[in-house]
């Protein structure tokens, strides 16, 4: 069968890619001999002129440029078939996998090759921030990056490929907004059409949270647009994940600004805020700790009260009723018995009172929920694993009784009658650890009906 020679030149290998209105090709330069990546935009009845835009921008772009890491501009073309017009960019072709593809494989990353990786692209984004007007990628994701003889102690030779989306920051805003990019990787002000060089740093960031988790960041939860990615990478050295929150800050004042930063910042790390942070209530005893690596409630013993007081009265009335009726027969023992059974119950019960505080604690590893009372300490409930928490709920079990559940794995946590916590304490408790956990309130009344919260 004869092969698609394009342009007289390039002779047609095989399809790399389609798309809708476009399609990428591999093909063999006749004149050089060189492999070559042929990316064709037909004008259709699906075309719009903004992709012809879009097109050219690349082409102008890759014709600018000059580094290692970046496909080479070879040509640009207009092809007029039979049946078709067309445009199509030539570029140099790229040996190698992307990471969705190494990562689809069954290939992890150490977290050495990951920083491997990070210094590489941020080197290349230093490059492209460096031209005059800044290049913005816009569309940096793992399907983007190609690596190289890669080996068991080194990532390789790193690509970044697909200028499609590209931007320079001298493009002027308003008019139609053009949001490009990829749902996931887009950092918050791409939704809004404005693309800045700190963009192309969530794309990043992003693209490496999918490596150590092996989850696309669209599959983890978030809280306050924050990717929740931290409980999964304990291994990882927390000045990495602070450095991974940093590069994908929602907020785009707090995030890194340029390349040249974010290198500078994973050379040397800044110092991770281990403070603790103690929240208290005018209106409550509870003592509620939480730093990023923690959170910690303490509830403090609940005192002697009126229904401890009742049970000593009702204690002493019922030895006294004893002792009365076994008076005549002159032996005390069986009511000594009783008796002290009773008293000893009833003295721990107000030891207890006096001196036991619980103490619910979630960390980066699990939760656990322990009694301490004079120096002693227990498992109020087994502890169970983080990463195994998947419901906050609030439920009613009564009229204005109320107790917060967590549910992690079989195992449930919870907060409420016992430790004689009043509703305003079951609310404020509750949204800290919704707030904390990145997890929504469920809310179960009495009849059983749910409904979701905050």
């Amino acid at each position: 069968m004869t092969s698609k020679i394009l342009a007289e030149r390039y002779e047609v290998q095989r399809q790399l890619g389609k798309q809708t209105g476009r399609q990428t090709l591999l093909a063999r330069d006749l004149q050089t001999q060189e492999l070559v990546v042929v990316k064709q935009l037909f004008l259709g009845s699906d075309f719009e002129w903004q992709d012809l835009k879009l097109f050219e921008r690349e082409a102008e772009t890759l014709k600018a440029l000059s580094h290692p890491s970046i496909p080479r501009y070879l040509d640009y073309l207009e092809i007029d078939e039979p049946n078709s017009k067309s445009f199509a960019l030539v570029q140099t072709h790229v040996e190698g996998k992307t990471l969705e593809e190494h990562l689809r494989s069954g290939r992890t990353f150490s977290e050495s090759e990951v920083k491997q990786l990070a210094k590489s692209l941020l080197e290349i984004l230093i490059y492209l921030q460096e031209q005059n007007p800044p290049v913005i990628h816009r569309d940096i994701k793992p399907s983007n990056i190609l690596l190289h003889s890669r080996s068991g102690h080194t990532v390789g030779q790193v690509y970044l490929v697909d200028f499609g989306s590209v931007q320079n920051q001298a493009a002027k805003f308003g008019g139609t907004i053009t949001v490009v990019g990829t749902y996931g990787y887009m950092a918050p002000e791409q939704f809004g059409g404005r693309s800045v060089p700190a963009s192309d740093l969530y794309g990043l960031g992003a693209t490496l949270i999918y490596l150590v988790t092996g989850l696309h960041p669209t599959e983890l939860s978030q809280q306050d647009l924050k990717i929740q990615f931290a409980d999964r990478v304990k291994q990882l050295n927390p000045n990495l994940i602070d450095w991974l929150e940093w590069m994908t800050e929602p907020s785009l004042p707090k995030r890194l600004s340029s390349a040249e930063e974010a290198l500078q910042s994973l050379k040397n790390p800044r110092p991770i805020d281990k403070k603790s942070m103690a929240v208290q209530r005018q209106w409550s005893d509870i003592k509620l700790t939480k730093t990023s690596d923690f959170i910690e409630i303490i509830t403090p013993p609940q005192g002697v009260g009126f229904g401890l007081i009742a049970l000593f009265l009702s204690w002493l009335s019922l030895y006294l009723i004893l002792v009365l009726m076994f008076r005549e027969g002159g032996t005390y023992t069986g009511v000594n018995i009783v008796s002290a059974i009773c008293l000893v119950t009833v003295v721990a019960m107000f030891v207890c009172a006096l001196f036991r505080e619980l103490r619910l604690r979630i960390d980066r590893q699990q939760i656990s929920h322990t009694s301490n009372l004079l120096g002693l300490r227990w498992n109020h409930s087994q502890p169970a694993r983080r990463q195994d928490i998947c419901q906050l709920e609030i439920k009613q079990i009564g009229y204005k009784v109320s107790q917060v559940i967590i549910q992690a794995g079989n195992q449930k946590y919870r907060l409420g009658v016992k430790q004689g916590l009043s509703e305003s304490e079951i609310e404020w408790l509750a949204t800290e650890l919704s707030q904390w956990l990145g997890l929504k309130i469920q809310r179960t009344l009495t009849d059983g009906k749910k409904n979701i919260s905050r």
